[in-house]
């Protein structure tokens, strides 16, 4: 099929068939689609776009009439050959480049989504990127396999034998590139009718204007989701991370592990998405096993990323399906090509099978672990007034303190000072009314000898604040 190199914007004032008219149109006057190639059919590109064929057929009723391309019944549509098209000078200097919004460095960055840089094994990864980039992996250069590349799922299937208790086949891991893509795949999957529960408060690769509409909210305390709570909705599907639950470091206790599995099991079509999100870095007690190991009526779907293990802009995730949803997934997907590229698969593989992803995560662990304990040191010893919390795994912890003012003005003091702290209700799916002001402080790619002077910069700043206002 042919790609298309554009979005289509849903939430925009534009109609969706216009977007899609605009999109291929432009593809056609830029010489992007050759004449004579087919396009897709509605049902592909109706697919593709997650929109209706009633959208596509109106774009290509729109392109039909205009002459940008022409109909063969029984077979398609094919781009029209054009003998010239009028030129259209855009006007670049009338653009304000000023205004388009640009990654800020900070001064201080408690952001949890980065990791320490510095550690990474830049030399072993170059090694195994110089390989495969050789001349007998030319191979690679063709389209590989549609649930990603065999090698890597051999591998991530070994890993998870090892190190999460999680019995699996290759042929159940499908990989893609982040969980933002794989989790809608993942829910069409599933049967249209499906209710959808998430952790509240919770990360989700679904914008939160989206999910907010999408999903029921369920409460999480110190055991993690409440289960009794989503027992009482119409949910038959929920998405939880409970071995380091998300923002708040809640372990999901035993006692609850065992009523969702549970739960699931009482009623056909009831699945749990499983993201272990963060699971590789724990330093209270011993490591929790992955719910999708307890599972014994293939219930949960497990999910997971080398984001925090490796580097984030890898972009490589995976699901393991239940031997039950294989077939729904090859009926779903059979047009489906890997978003992953297939060298940084391999290299990825080889790196794993050599023992080098193993030993990377315990240094790392080691080096987490450090700057961790630096924090929990710095607050017991400066601020016992503030509370600690989701200190048992992960690269950063909830601090919680009684203060006048909002989280909102706190994070707003912490940037004109150009410092970046998230506070805990960015993550919630509802309004929530709470006396202490909460915040999650990442330490991942802080350097540990800096750690200190940072957290009492932060503090300072915020103490300054409550002096002026009051």
């Amino acid at each position: 099929m042919i790609i298309l190199f554009f979005q289509l914007q849903k939430e925009h004032s534009t109609p969706l068939y216009e977007q899609l008219y605009i999109g291929i149109k432009d593809a056609i006057t830029n010489n992007q689609l050759a004449v004579g190639s087919r396009l897709p059919s509605k049902r592909e590109l109706a697919e593709f776009f997650n929109i209706s064929q009633t959208t596509v057929e109106l774009a290509y009723s729109q392109l039909l009439a205009e002459g940008y391309i022409m109909s063969k019944p029984r077979i398609g549509y094919f781009v029209e050959e054009i003998d010239s098209l009028p030129y259209r000078k855009n006007n670049v200097m009338d653009f304000n480049f000023k205004n388009v919004a640009k990654q800020t460095e900070y001064k201080i960055d408690f952001s949890s989504a980065k990791i320490d840089e510095d550690a990474f094994p830049f030399t072993t990864w170059r090694k195994y990127a110089k390989d495969v980039l050789d001349k007998p992996f030319k191979h690679l250069l063709q389209t590989g396999e549609r649930q990603g590349e065999l090698a890597l799922r051999v591998e991530i299937s070994n890993y998870l034998h090892q190190s999460r208790g999680i019995e699996c086949q290759p042929e159940q891991i499908v990989i893609g590139s982040g969980t933002e893509q794989l989790l809608p795949m993942i829910l069409k999957i599933l049967d249209d009718d499906f209710l959808l529960a998430f952790e509240n408060p919770g990360y989700s690769p679904i914008p939160r204007h989206q999910l907010s509409q999408l999903a029921i909210p369920i409460s999480v305390d110190t055991d993690g989701i409440v289960v009794e709570q989503l027992q009482k909705t119409k949910a038959n599907v929920v998405y939880i991370t409970p071995s380091h639950q998300f923002p708040t470091g809640a372990v999901l206790s035993a006692n609850r592990r065992t009523q969702l599995l549970n739960w699931a099991a009482k009623a056909p079509n009831r699945f749990i998405i499983e993201d272990d999100y963060d699971s590789e870095f724990r330093y209270i007690g011993k490591p929790i096993p992955a719910l999708r190991g307890l599972d014994q009526n293939d219930c949960v779907i497990y999910l997971s990323t080398f984001t925090k293990s490796l580097m984030p802009s890898l972009r490589v995730a995976y699901f393991v399906l239940p031997p039950t949803l294989i077939k729904r997934y090859q009926e779903h997907f059979n047009y489906y090509s890997s978003t992953v590229p297939r060298f940084e698969q391999h290299i990825l593989a080889k790196f794993m099978e050599d023992g080098h992803f193993a030993k990377h995560l315990n240094r790392m662990r080691k080096i987490y672990r450090k700057k961790h304990d630096k924090c929990i040191e710095i607050f017991s010893n400066y601020y016992p007034q503030i509370s600690i919390s989701g200190d048992a795994a992960g690269t950063n912890i909830l601090i919680a303190f009684l203060h006048d003012q909002s989280e909102l003005a706190l994070q707003q003091i912490a940037l004109q000072h150009n410092i970046n702290i998230l506070p805990l209700s960015n993550y919630y799916l509802t309004e929530q009314s709470y006396s202490k002001r909460t915040f999650l402080l990442g330490f991942g790619h802080l350097h540990l000898h800096e750690i200190e002077q940072q957290i009492h910069e932060l503090m300072a700043i915020w103490n300054i604040f409550r002096k002026l206002v009051n």
